[in-house]
């Protein structure tokens, strides 16, 4: 499976909030890492057609994903930033009605319900009211509906903002365990998210890719004399070096 973007570019009148972007995905984890405003729900955004791209081309395994239409969209799953939850519903009502949504047959809805309530460690809390969930498990029904119909694409953006440390690395776990056959991005400002998971990392700054790598690709990229006197580099020296900006968790 591949994910190829060649020169992808968007504007919101003066403001380019994505300028001549390439890089192609395949199976694997991928951390879009960037401060808030550096392009990366632009691109999310762009690759799940939610937007329309001012030039350029997405293309999955050689098609155009306009050309492919609803079979593309068949193949997405999406986590969006925001958490826009029917909170008076259960996880299990939530999810049939996303499903629904979504064209996945009726008689399959029950089956694909119960595979992403496990997944997601939420099946013992199907019946329960989503408003009476923590920040960390209302994240966890993001992730189940974007889950459903088993996507070869998952878009995650920010999918650990606002949560505390233990439900962050919880979801991360959860996020890991998702990247085998698929593309998983997962767009954050948030360096811990992505430097354990990630297969390949993309810093993004003012809408434009500034370098990729692993972590160890990143860490050794930067010069002798820009490193700490006393320490390890870490993937936080490397955002700061790069990026030129502290972070805001």
């Amino acid at each position: 499976m591949e994910l190829k973007l060649q020169n992808l570019t968007k504007t919101y009148g003066k403001t380019v909030a994505l300028s001549t972007f390439s890089y192609t995905f395949h199976e694997g984890i991928y951390g879009i890492l960037g401060a808030n405003g550096a392009g990366k729900s632009t691109l999310m955004n762009l690759i799940t057609d939610n937007v329309r791209r001012d030039h350029g081309s997405i293309e999955l395994d050689g098609i155009d994903i306009l050309e492919l239409g609803s079979t593309y969209r068949e193949m997405l799953g999406y986590m969006p930033q925001q958490q826009g939850l029917y909170e008076g519903m259960t996880p299990e009502m939530f999810l049939s009605y996303l499903a629904r949504l979504k064209g996945i047959p009726k008689q399959k809805i029950k089956t694909e319900i119960t595979r992403v309530l496990n997944m997601t460690n939420l099946a013992e809390a199907k019946h329960d009211a989503i408003n009476t969930f923590s920040g960390g498990m209302k994240q966890r029904v993001l992730l189940a509906q974007a889950l459903l119909g088993d996507p070869r694409l998952l878009i995650l953006d920010e999918p650990t903002a606002g949560l505390d440390p233990e439900e962050r690395v919880r979801l991360r776990g959860n996020i890991a365990e998702l990247a085998k056959e698929r593309i998983v991005l997962l767009a954050t400002h948030i360096v811990s998210d992505i430097e354990a998971i990630a297969n390949d990392i993309l810093l993004l700054k003012a809408g434009k890719l500034i370098i990729h790598g692993t972590a160890q690709h990143l860490i050794d990229s930067v010069p002798l004399e820009k490193k700490p006197l006393a320490g390890r580099m870490t993937l936080e020296d490397v955002y700061l070096h790069y990026l030129g900006e502290a972070r805001h968790e």
